[in-house]
């Protein structure tokens, strides 16, 4: 199933896209959706439903394509041939940091640049959604608490990030910096996660093409590893690295986001995601 919501902001309805790539309206079934949607019995009832008896509407603005996330989990430097180009070592164990839930917005959001920016950065990821509890789960199990994946864009401030002291996190987690969707695929149609190819695109130029096999941490291993540190919850969401053709890693100059700018994303199997680039302006942060 890929599930969806959408909608003006504070109104979005849930939904699910059928296979003619219609959306149909959830809101007589459930009135969002929900962690306990994204657990297996939640997913187990929803895939019982006869889709094609459930009405047609109309796809308003996406939202994120559940809401109650707790939690907005990065992995930084998982593919070796990114880490290269950002002249970093490859890591002997994952890097993880943390992602505000502020920075959660639908697919195709504006991506608004704070202020004082000066190396906007782009990153297509896999992002991988809990579906159950995970605390100390063996890498055997951990694809069994996964409720499906989705396509993030994890957006950074190089500067933020990088050259003025502390954590990554105060480059990676500004308003409009986790672009997340267009929807959640359940894991049972995507299958194996770890073969699937990933793009992106700057003003219609091709800057990442990649795939989700080349990964230095599996998903299956990143989940397992982080249950050791955090407990996962259903409706957290990890994003799972990102592979070369960063603007950090550009050559012989690095190139940077600037307003007016363009940018096209996906995942096989996941969908797509289609975000312009904004100078400061709070008011469309809340659109």
């Amino acid at each position: 199933m890929k599930l969806l919501r959408h909608g003006p902001k504070g109104h979005e309805m849930p939904g699910l896209l059928d296979a003619n790539g219609q959306v149909r309206d959830l809101s007589a079934l459930l009135p969002e959706i929900t962690p306990a949607t994204l657990s297996p019995a939640g997913l187990a009832a929803l895939a019982s439903i006869d889709v094609s008896q459930l009405p047609i509407v109309p796809q308003g603005r996406l939202a994120v394509p559940w809401t109650g996330m707790r939690k907005f989990v990065a992995i930084g430097l998982n593919y070796a041939d990114h880490a290269a180009e950002s002249n970093m070592p490859i890591p002997k164990e994952p890097v993880i940091f943390m992602k505000t839930l502020d920075c959660a917005v639908g697919a195709n959001h504006p991506v608004v640049l704070p202020q004082g920016s000066v190396k906007g950065d782009w990153e297509v990821e896999l992002g991988v959604v809990i579906g159950s509890r995970a605390r100390y789960v063996s890498e055997a199990d951990a694809l069994k608490h996964v409720a499906g994946y989705c396509v993030v864009n994890d957006l950074s401030e190089r500067e933020f990030q990088l050259e003025r002291g502390g954590q990554w996190d105060k480059g990676k987690g500004c308003d409009t910096f986790g672009p997340v969707g267009p929807w959640l695929v359940t894991a049972d149609e995507v299958g194996d996660p770890q073969n699937l190819a990933m793009w992106l695109d700057v003003n219609g130029q091709r800057r990442q093409t990649g795939s989700t096999r080349t990964m230095i941490f599996g998903i299956a291993q990143l989940v397992s590893y982080l249950s050791r540190f955090m407990t996962l919850q259903p409706g957290d969401l990890i994003t799972t690295g990102t592979p070369p053709g960063v603007g950090m890693g550009m050559k012989p100059t690095p190139q940077f986001l600037k307003p007016g700018d363009h940018i096209r994303l996906g995942i096989e199997r996941l969908g797509e995601q289609d975000q312009t680039v904004y100078a400061w302006n709070p008011d469309l942060i809340d659109s």
